[in-house]
């Protein structure tokens, strides 16, 4: 049975042309500073392909394509751009919407700005450490704080452990 979510979350990825999004829009360091700057040629030697359109250029991954969505053991998530830890274990949930979803950061690791492209006002987020792009925080999250970070997969790393 598809879901309503299911279906516009699917419905968008073919509008939007399949794969990968491409948004044309300023780097996520272009008017902020970070504790790790480095280069864009830098940047590109450091991730895949893939990952630098995601955290470099604010791109999205198609959704239900993150193994990290069937990530269940305890540990921690990182930005995958610098390795910061961002997200607890205990604070992930399925969203069901087909990327890594968690209903709170860890303190101080994340920063928040406005999005405004696609024609829609969203909360941008991204690396406290390094500004890559990892991904959108919306209302619609479970208790205790009713937020939902609806994280790019190919944004983070996965560390087994402690969380």
């Amino acid at each position: 049975m598809t879901s309503r979510r299911s279906f516009l979350i699917a419905g968008s990825a073919l509008a939007l042309g399949g794969g990968l999004t491409t948004r044309l829009v300023r780097p996520a360091t272009a008017t902020e500073t970070f504790p790790v700057t480095l280069s864009d040629s830098v940047w590109r030697q450091r991730l895949a392909p893939t990952q630098y359109h995601i955290l470099r250029e604010e791109g999205t991954e198609p959704p239900y394509s993150s193994p990290l969505n069937a990530e269940h053991r305890t540990g921690t998530f990182a930005c995958a751009g610098c390795g910061h830890k961002l997200f607890s274990s205990a604070a992930k949930f399925d969203s069901r919407t087909g990327w890594p979803s968690f209903w709170e950061p860890l303190p101080g690791a994340v920063g928040e700005r406005t999005d405004t492209s696609f024609g829609m006002v969203r909360t941008e987020v991204h690396c406290a450490r390094c500004g890559s792009h990892l991904g959108h925080v919306f209302d619609d999250g479970p208790q205790p704080t009713g937020l939902r970070y609806c994280m790019n997969g190919l944004a983070l790393l996965f560390a087994p452990g402690q969380a």
